[in-house]
């Protein structure tokens, strides 16, 4: 039987890398995005590799179009097996320079987004004893400097993916959480900060990431086949946290290190 899999913020970047993996094993795909073209091109591409299935516009803040999406896929699917929240948005900004607007935008679709999709899911997913995605991120576990409010959101998606692996055992519903690093991606498009110097670092990381989303996509696909519940596409990631679990001070004083630095170029720049 084929495989049948729901895929936020699908439009582009690791949401269609993710689609198209899946759409290579011959995968019944239900698209969502608020991206229209975007999710038109990427139905386009997961029907050339093999796979099918349909798009839906769905904003994630909104909890109404995500249980029509849910209804949406039980009538052409006939149910779903695998839920990936992957719709996010990128921001940034030192905690003094944050509005309390962009911390409400920030939880709103990173963390209360990833809440709604799988209570809006959670119905199918008891049926099919089927399995949760959530897309964290390395922020989420290392809190880099000039980031509160994506770290809070995306450890949040974390701490949210810890309950739900407890709580859904029994029924039978495998949990995931993947915590990418930096990745060429365009995430940059949904950027929002204070300034715009802190929009060309990030932009320089994502540049200089030696990962593209497909790889992510592969290595997401093959860890989630073994059961794997956290997932660190990346290597660095890999060492990073493992010397924070080991030593957390030393990687605190590093990061206090780095906010030093961004404070300086952000005050020459």
């Amino acid at each position: 039987m084929q495989t049948r899999i729901m895929i936020t913020g699908a439009g582009s970047g690791l949401g269609r890398e993710m689609a198209l993996r899946w759409a290579r094993e011959g995968s019944q795909l239900a698209l969502s995005d608020v991206n229209e073209a975007g999710l038109a091109e990427t139905l386009k591409l997961v029907r050339e590799a093999g796979g099918d299935g349909f798009t839906q516009r769905c904003d994630v803040r909104d909890y109404s179009q995500l249980t029509a999406f849910a209804q949406a896929c039980e009538e052409r699917l006939e149910g779903i097996d695998i839920i990936v929240n992957n719709a996010g948005v990128a921001s940034g900004g030192f905690f003094s320079e944050l509005s309390l607007e962009d911390w409400e935008w920030q939880i709103s679709i990173n963390l209360m987004g990833v809440v709604k999709g799988c209570k809006a899911f959670l119905p199918l997913l008891e049926r099919s004893q089927g399995r949760i995605v959530n897309i964290a991120s390395m922020a989420a576990l290392m809190q880099g400097p000039a980031m509160s409010n994506y770290n809070v959101a995306k450890a949040g998606v974390v701490a949210l993916s810890e309950s739900l692996l407890i709580e859904l055992k029994q029924q039978g519903i495998g949990v995931h959480v993947v915590c990418p690093s930096f990745f060429q991606t365009n995430l940059l498009d949904s950027f929002r900060g204070p300034t715009p110097a802190m929009k060309a670092q990030v932009g320089k990381l994502l540049e200089g990431s030696p990962i593209s989303a497909a790889e992510i996509a592969d290595y997401i696909y093959q860890e989630i086949a073994k059961g794997e519940f956290m997932i660190l596409p990346h290597e660095m990631g890999r060492m990073a946290w493992a010397l924070k679990q080991k030593n957390p001070q030393a990687l605190y004083a590093e990061m206090a290190g780095m906010a030093e630095k961004m404070r300086a170029k952000a005050q020459r720049g």
